[in-house]
Parts: structure tokens; sequence; C-alpha cells
């Protein structure tokens, strides 16, 4: 597959063209795309096959900020390569017009946009999509720049003129500057040299009636800020809860950045080596199997060996006729993976007031003393972990039409009939309780249907339709106008075809319609619940940040006296993530 890219057309939220960048060959126009492409009901997929237009043609596309983008080619090509690089042009756009992203600000910097895309994509091959390099080669005007643009002075990058920007000899002479390292910028300079380490966990938990879990999932992100004068070169060591020997078992499917050193990683898992790019990126990624890590889910587990932060129990079924279900919240004081084997992170905290520590020596001391402040240790650092965000979210069947009783012990429940959903939302200062457990129970309505088995319109056998003509009543007892002295007379009692006196109903009919009400509300209970949270200070894994290191020797342009502050916050996040069936 050595397929090239032809076009790119962006569309605003009215699918009204804002720009078409065209790379090679003569691709479709942008107005004839877009029927072709909206003729496909949605969901549409991010490949489309287009095999009546001359030539045949693959439609790339991309939904971003309400943002259509569509890439076309003619040819064979790699499909996660073209949706890579719709991906980047995104971050670029974002990077450099700022975010969100908005029709407006393309049509009012075409010129930035255009090169943009002429750098990052030549006659078709992608080339240069890092924004770090591109800040090298594409020039953006400030405020001086527009006001002296006009005047035929030189700019302090290119040194020809701006007005002429727009030459086709541009790019070339900028090219000359390219850094080494495509994903940091020449020349970096800070006042003040920091770096931080941010790691980011969404946790995924499914557990089944029984309380065993059947699948756990943490996905984490180790998200790096660098911002170092020169090209420092930095070592970003991991450790599990066991140690680092364990650490490459743990994390599943690890990717890096371009700027980490993989033969330093396979050597000594845990140990990341890198020249890191200028500002905020995304330094690794991996996954977490929660379960047993000794292949096997075998064995006794409950979701308290998981050390969730919360567990959930749901009782369904409740009240004489089956008609109440039950929530019952507990929130665990004590959660999280014991410090032992953590190495000298686990008896750290963070520098940066609500992370967890990861420094050495006299850093280290500082790091633990900061967290720790004066009155016990910090909300969200490791020493104390903070609960926030505590949601539980239950989906109702299509049958429910109503609650008639929303009863929580403690928080906000609201229900909403036509989202089909109950949210239950506790504060964190109704959390600080010492008692922690928690509870919600609520009535649910069904339809008219199903309501109205003791109506005086329903007949005993069961039948609405026919309420009332299976009786038999003697009207020739008496006369039609009763005197008022005989009006105080009881009513003549009303009899069955049957052959049995109406009147009260005895204890086993009232058994009987409890238990059809309790069969039909059977039918409206919840089958499973699902709560979300966040808390910073704390991750599922247990993986911890040892020491963040600046190697003198290998680094340039960083003096020797000069000390970056560093610093480490960890913090889980669980959208509705942990799910309990009933």
């Amino acid at each position: 597959m050595n397929g090239v890219i032809e076009a790119l057309h962006i569309y605003d939220e009215r699918n009204s063209p804002i720009l078409s960048h065209t790379y090679t060959s003569r691709p479709l126009p942008a107005a004839h795309l877009l029927p072709l492409y909206l003729e496909h009901p949605p969901p549409r997929p991010n490949l489309i096959y287009l095999p009546n237009t001359n030539p045949p043609t693959l439609v790339f596309s991309l939904t971003h900020s309400n943002l259509l983008f569509l890439l076309t080619t003619s040819s064979e090509i790699e499909p996660l390569l073209v949706l890579e690089f719709l991906h980047r042009v995104v971050d670029v756009l974002e990077e450099f017009l700022g975010a969100p992203l908005l029709a407006h600000r393309i049509e009012n910097n075409y010129d930035v946009v255009a090169q943009l895309l002429t750098e990052m994509c030549d006659a078709g091959t992608i080339n240069t999509t890092e924004p770090n390099a591109l800040r090298d080669l594409v020039e953006v005007e400030g405020f001086m720049g527009k006001l002296l643009g006009n005047l035929n002075l030189p700019t302090s990058k290119t040194g020809f003129s701006t007005t002429n920007f727009g030459n086709s000899s541009a790019p070339s002479l900028a090219a000359s500057n390219t850094p080494a390292l495509p994903w940091r910028r020449a020349n970096v300079r800070h006042t003040s040299n920091e770096m931080y380490a941010d790691i980011v966990e969404t946790l995924s938990v499914t557990i089944a009636p029984s309380g065993r879990p059947l699948a756990a999932f943490a996905n984490g992100t180790i998200a790096f800020t660098s911002k170092v004068s020169g090209v420092p070169d930095i070592v970003l060591t991991l450790t599990g809860p066991s140690g680092k020997h364990n650490l490459h078992g743990i994390m599943e499917l690890p990717v890096f950045h371009p700027c980490v050193r993989l033969s330093r990683w396979k050597e000594r898992p845990g140990e990341l080596s890198f020249i890191p790019p200028d500002g905020r990126f995304v330094l690794a990624g991996y996954e977490v199997d929660l379960l047993p890590f000794a292949n096997g889910k075998t064995g006794s587990l409950g979701s308290n060996n998981l050390r969730l932060p919360v567990s959930l129990d749901i009782k369904t079924g409740l009240g004489p006729t089956g008609s109440d279900f039950e929530v019952r919240l507990s929130v665990n004081k004590s959660f999280g993976f014991s410090s032992g084997g953590g190495g000298a992170s686990a008896a750290l905290s963070s520098a940066r007031g609500g992370g967890g520590g990861g420094f050495t020596g006299s850093a280290g001391a500082a790091a633990s003393a900061a967290g720790r402040g004066f009155g016990g240790p910090h909300s969200g650092t490791l020493a104390a972990p903070s609960l926030e965000g505590l949601e539980v979210t239950v989906p109702l069947p299509d049958g429910v039409r109503n609650l008639s009783e929303v009863r929580p012990s403690r928080g906000d429940a609201s229900y909403n009939p036509g989202d089909r959903f109950l949210r239950w939302r506790i504060a964190p200062k109704e959390l600080a309780t010492p008692s922690p457990y928690f509870g919600l129970r609520c009535t649910v309505v069904g339809p008219p249907a199903a309501e109205g088995d003791d109506d005086d319109d329903v007949d005993e056998r069961g039948d609405p339709d026919r309420a009332g003509f299976d009786n038999e009543y003697a009207y020739d007892d008496e006369p039609y106008q009763t005197p008022p002295a005989a009006a105080s007379k009881p009513a003549p009692k009303k009899t069955s075809r049957a052959g049995g006196e109406g009147g009260a109903s005895s204890p086993a009919t009232e058994g009987e319609r409890d238990a059809r009400r309790a069969a039909q509300n059977k039918m409206l209970m919840p089958s499973s619940a699902s709560v979300g949270f966040s808390v910073r200070g704390w991750l599922p894994s247990g993986i911890r940040v040892e020491s963040i290191l600046v190697d003198p020797r290998r680094s340039r342009g960083l003096g020797e006296a000069v000390k970056p502050y560093k610093g480490v916050k960890y913090l889980t996040i669980s959208k509705g993530g942990v799910e309990i069936r009933c």
C-alpha cells in the first residue's frame, strides 16, 4: 500500500465547506463529495468506499467540535495511518489556533492553516506532524508582524519580508533550521525550570450478582509537563505494589511517545529515558488487568479484593407487592494497596499539593514535609486519598412509568422518566460523616394496566373488559324507589354467577393479588447499577513514580547549578465504570 492523500476538506456545523486543500491529482470537489458522504445513514463509519465515482474513492471522516473533516484518496492506503493523520491535524490546529477548534478561527487564519497542511503532508505523503517541529517551519504572525507586515521589514526567524512569506521558497529556507529532534523546539528557554508527571487511570469493573468480579481493568495514561531550558535528558522510574521486578507483568500493552528509548525500557522495565518535548504531552499509556495476575481468574475472589473505594449492593422486589428496590452504598475508608515494596515512593508525598510522591534524597524529604503540612496529610495525597464526584446511576426498564417515592438517606436523587435513569449524587462533605453506609429506596409505578387489579372495575376473574356484567342482582326484592325509612336498611348483597356472596375478599384472595402484583413488578425492577467517582492520590493498579532525575552528563543547555522543580499527581476516574449486576 503506497497510496497518497489527495485532498482534505473541512465543513462547519451547517455542512458548509470552509476549507479545501488539494495535495495531488484531481480529487472530488467539496460540494460534490458531501452529498455522497451524507447518503450513508448514520452512524457513518470512519471509512466509506464510493465505487460509483470516477475514479472510485475512499473517504475518511472525523468529527470534532461540530466540524467535519473529510479526506479522500483513490488508491489503496493504510487506513490507520490516515485516521491518525486526521487526529494529528486536529491536534495541530488546536495547538496553533487554540481550543476549542471553531470554524471562524480557521477562516480568519487561513494563511497559517494552509502552511500547516502543506508541511504536514507533502504531495500526498505524510511528512512533519509534530507541533514543536512545525513551530520552526510555520510563521505565525503576532501583533507586531501584522502591524509591520506591509513595510517589507525582515523578520527575526527567516530574514525575508513577511509579505513574501507565501512564496514557495519560504518553507525550504526555514527547513534548514529544522531541529534534530522533531518533537522539541530549538533554543528552548524558561525562567522557572519545572517538571510534572500526572498518572491518570480510568477504572472499568463489572461485578456479577454473587459479588464476584467478571472483569476489572485500569487504562492508564502518563502525562508529562516539561518546562526546562535547553535539551534535558530525563529518566523517570516507575514501581509497582511489589516493586519494579514485576512491573512488566502488571503494565500490559504499553505504548510510548517517540521520544522514549525503547531499548532502555526493554533492558530495565520501569525506567523511561527520554528527551521531552517542550510543554505538556502524553509520555506513555498502558493497561492493567486488576484480577489476579497468575493467568487465571479462578479461586475465591470478591469485589473487596479489588480494594475499590466504594461497594454497591442492590435489593429488588421489596415491600408487600414487590414494588420497592433499595440501593446500598458503602464507602471504604481505607482502600488502596499497601505501601510495602514500593520503594522510596511509598513514604513520599507530593510537592504539588495534591498528588503522590516521586523524589529521592533531600528532595523526597522536602516533598514529604510539603505533603503532610502542619495538621496532618493533605487531602488528595498518597497518605490521604480524596474521593469526589460520587454518583450512582440506576437504569430502569421501559415499563417503568414513574417513581412514586425516592428516599435517599443522604445526597440528592433525581429521576427523569424521559431518560430512564435514576441518578443519586452524594457531595464530598456528606462523605466525611462517620458512618460509611448510605441507602436509597424507591417505589416503581408501572403501566396503568398493571396497577388496577384491586379496582372495582376489574372482574374477579381478572377480565377488565367485562367488569360487572357477569354479576346478578335481585332487583325484584324491593321497589325501585325505596321510602326514606327503608333507605337505612343495609343494601342487598350481590351474588356472583359462581354462587358465592360478594363483599370483602378473603385473605387468600388478597394474597393471590399481592403475588400477582409482585410478579408484574418483578419486570419493573432494575437489573444493574453503576457508580462513578474520582479519587485524587490513589491508583487501582498501585503504580507509583519512584524518581524523576535529570542526567547532567547527557543534557545540554542546563547549568549544573539548576535544579528543576518536580511534582507528581495521581488521579483515578470512573465515569460509571463500576457496574454491579443484580
